[in-house]
């Protein structure tokens, strides 16, 4: 998508700090963390949001909970504890309509059980 600016960071057109990249993802620090550790794992097909997901998608889809779990390693944040989230549409809180998953730590979360 031309407009999405997911998309643009994937292209290397938007600066951002890459924390990974590969065929499948692109993984990058969030530029208003809401943890001291928040890094937004991409995948580089443009999908709006999970209610595009199509059965095709599902090893794309493990393979983003399968890099959040290497680069919570890499952080140091493995054995403490970490948050995955992906928020969908408007009222679930999604603010970029591609899909993404947050990976949040370095301090105690609180709420959602």
């Amino acid at each position: 998508m031309t407009d999405c600016i997911f998309c643009k960071i994937i292209a290397g057109e938007i600066p951002s700090t890459n924390v990974y990249k590969d065929e499948q993802v692109t993984a990058f620090r969030d530029i208003n963390p809401a943890a001291p550790t928040h890094i937004l794992i991409v995948p580089n097909k443009h999908i709006d949001s999970s209610n595009f997901l199509i059965a095709d998608d599902e090893a794309l889809i493990g393979h983003l909970f399968t890099v959040a779990k290497d680069l919570a390693k890499q952080e140091g944040i493995a054995e403490s504890g970490y948050r995955l989230m992906m928020n969908t549409n408007a009222e679930g809180g999604q603010t970029v309509f591609h899909i993404h998953l947050h990976l949040l730590g370095g301090r105690q979360m609180k709420g959602f059980g």
